[in-house]
């Protein structure tokens, strides 16, 4: 051989191995993070907020994407999908243009009441918009989904719902929150529901009302159509915030083993959960019991069920397809 070629020869086996230990030693890629319950609003509107409160000093601040994305972008979020935190009509036009200028936000979910008669004209028009994803109803501005559901033009609303494609979020669950969604799936079995915050429910301590809560869980855990957002993980204890997993890991064991791994989404809440943690605190929480299940597990919570669930689109190169 040629001492040319010997070179020659000697340095592509270096660049080899160099690639094959470096490959070797490869920190497997971050999983990207879909957050599935995120508010905005902007409180220098002409028209002012519902909500938060001015006397909120921890919230009374604008919630728009610019601000998210600074918290969140760091910590391995690409995306988010927003959910209505105002009961006025146009609220749902006001951040559908909101999202239309940044693209972090794949999706929003409206509010809208499925019983009134104005309902099928109001979803044609925001549903028109891709990033129209469902709406919300539940425990919040005065409304009662158990009270609701049975109402003959609110199930007609929710069928309209369904063949669209779209999902009902339900506001602050409680056992009767819980019981109306088995009902509302009995009666609109296509409809793809997804629960907030399930994790803050106060389940009945004992007796019967314990008995038909958890079987309605159970009975819900066996519909492949019903979502839970693990979001408001988080407890006061004696006026503190535990911030280790051990002390939410039982509640989580018992929530993934009803729902399992395709069925449970994450999002923060943010930027009601700075009333309770930082954002990076929770994350860190809800990662370290997730990622401890395996990346496959993981992937599914952070981000691929809430494709299944919302049915978005990609909107950046940075999110997943």
């Amino acid at each position: 051989m040629h001492r040319r070629t010997f070179l020659g020869v000697s340095a592509s086996l270096g660049v080899s191995a160099s690639a094959a230990l470096t490959g070797a030693h490869a920190q497997p890629a971050a999983i990207p993070i879909i957050d599935t319950h995120i508010h905005l609003f902007d409180i220098a509107r002409p028209q002012g907020v519902p909500w938060p409160s001015k006397d909120n000093a921890v919230l009374y601040h604008s919630a728009l994407p610019a601000r998210l994305r600074q918290i969140a972008a760091p910590l391995g979020v690409v995306g988010a999908i927003e959910v209505e935190c105002s009961p006025w009509l146009e609220d749902n036009q006001w951040v559908l243009d909101i999202a239309a200028k940044d693209t972090f936000i794949v999706g929003t979910v409206g509010n809208l009441e499925p019983g009134k008669p104005e309902f099928p004209k109001q979803l044609e028009r925001f549903h028109r918009n891709p990033l129209y994803r469902g709406i919300r109803y539940g425990n919040l501005w005065g409304r009662d989904l158990p009270v609701e559901w049975s109402k003959p033009e609110f199930a007609a609303g929710l069928k309209l719902l369904a063949e669209a494609s779209l999902a009902l979020d339900t506001a602050n669950p409680n056992p009767a929150l819980i019981d109306a969604v088995v009902r509302v799936t009995d009666r609109v079995p296509g409809l793809r529901v997804v629960i907030d915050h399930l994790p803050q429910l106060n389940p009945p301590s004992a007796g019967a009302a314990r008995d038909a809560y958890q079987a309605n869980l159970r009975e819900l855990g066996k519909r492949p159509q019903v979502y839970v957002k693990i979001s408001e993980v988080l407890r006061r204890v004696d006026g503190g915030i535990p911030e280790s997993l051990d002390y939410y890991r039982s509640r989580l064991d018992e929530l993934f083993g009803i729902f399992g791994e395709d069925r449970v989404l994450y999002g923060s809440d943010w930027p009601n959960s700075d009333q309770w943690l930082p954002y990076a605190k929770e994350l860190s929480i809800v990662r370290e019991y997730f990622t401890g299940k395996g990346r496959a597990v993981a992937e599914k919570y952070f981000w691929k069920n809430s494709v299944a669930a919302y049915r978005w689109v990609k909107r950046a190169a940075d999110q997943p397809a």
